[in-house]
């Protein structure tokens, strides 16, 4: 969880993460990226490659371009590791 959350504590990727998961389609195209956030594509790249490293993002390559998606299940296990599950169940705070 260290890793994701480090990686999310970049603000570039934080809204990258936002912005795939508002997409209708759950995808977006790295070439999409760029112009979204004011980036060249070599820092998008950059981003991109590590939120596949920590597994938030799934590549899929298409001709050209690659795009991405949401990892089924990783945010969830991210929301799940930081509710407080442990003070929950022995009524502390």
């Amino acid at each position: 969880m260290a890793a994701i959350l480090k990686a999310l504590a970049d603000p570039v990727r934080l809204q990258i993460v936002s912005i795939v998961a508002c997409q209708p389609s759950g995808e977006i195209c790295a070439c999409d990226l760029p112009e979204v956030l004011g980036r060249a594509q070599p820092t998008i790249s950059h981003h991109l490659t590590k939120l596949v490293q920590v597994g938030l993002l799934e590549r899929e390559q298409r001709g050209k371009w690659a795009w991405f998606r949401l990892a089924d299940g990783r945010i969830s296990e991210l929301a799940d590791a930081l509710r407080p599950t442990i003070a929950a169940q022995t009524g502390c705070c």
